[in-house]
């Protein structure tokens, strides 16, 4: 694999990328940019369960930059690239990005393109919709699975499914009585499982009623407010979260907008590499 120094930092790096061609452009990004991720689920229209993970591959696909995916089965084998052991990291060369954001924000200097509008206040707007998503909506997304009775089994399963028996039948209720004392912290679930999903229903109400028609949330084109919203939202219409899944299904203009911006995203798929 290319360390970035050979190209002297980003910028550099882009400028010799944009300069070669695209075929060539291609195959120097391509051995330059490798996704490192958790267990790929299997299912057509999520590349991962992490819906941050969701959000650095559908950045990934609507820049047009090529990478490969590292498939890691053990977090702890994160913490070479991440102290906190959390996916995604993006290895450009050798260097480590972690947290989405901010790999969504080095894409966009490799690729020469903004995902936000140029207009700053559109730009604010966005990068504000990126917030939101990131963290008020994932709150009901981390919810669904981990504190929604009805869910906790297939999570369970989906999420431990290599851990021994033994440990399996300790350790995923300790972290999941751990996940929820935080979600009541933060009042997602201070009110219980009908108050959360009545705020829930209201939550997918505003959105549907702010679904654009065409086009992409903030400035008219798919770009950083798309992804963060779609990759949270999206991540909600797996069968890990049937009620959920069905809420979604409900409110036909989000629904609609989340089916166009799968569209635009979802990637071929790229080169594995074995954990």
């Amino acid at each position: 694999m290319l360390p970035l120094e050979t190209f002297g930092g980003e910028a550099s790096c882009h400028d010799a990328v944009r300069g070669s061609g695209h075929s060539a452009g291609h195959d120097l990004l391509h051995s330059l940019l490798t996704l490192i991720e958790l267990a790929d689920p299997g299912l057509p229209s999520h590349e991962s369960y992490s819906p941050f993970c969701l959000k650095v591959h559908r950045a990934l696909r609507l820049l047009d930059l090529p990478y490969t995916r590292r498939n890691e089965s053990d977090p702890r084998r994160l913490r070479p690239f991440n102290p906190k052991g959390q996916a995604p990291v993006l290895l450009v060369g050798d260097e480590p990005v972690a947290d989405s954001t901010d790999i969504v924000a080095r894409l966009q200097v490799l690729a020469g393109r903004a995902l936000v509008p140029t207009d700053p206040r559109l730009a604010a707007e966005a990068r504000l919709v990126e917030e939101f998503a990131d963290t008020a909506v994932n709150a009901y997304l981390v919810a669904a699975r981990w504190a929604d009775e009805r869910n906790w089994p297939s999570t369970k399963e989906a999420y431990f499914v290599g851990m021994p028996r033994l440990v399996r039948a300790i350790v995923p209720g300790r972290l999941r009585a751990g996940v929820v004392e935080r979600l009541v912290a933060r009042e997602v679930w201070r009110g219980g499982p009908d108050e959360c999903w009545r705020r829930f229903a209201s939550l997918l109400d505003d959105l549907d009623a702010r679904a654009p028609s065409a086009g992409g949330w903030v400035g008219g084109e798919y770009g950083l407010a798309d992804l963060a919203l779609f990759a949270q939202v999206h991540s909600l219409r797996t069968p890990l979260t049937p009620w959920q899944r069905d809420e979604v299904a409900r409110r036909q203009n989000l629904t609609a907008w989340l089916d166009r911006v799968d569209a635009a995203t979802r990637p071929a798929a790229p080169a594995s590499m074995a954990a």
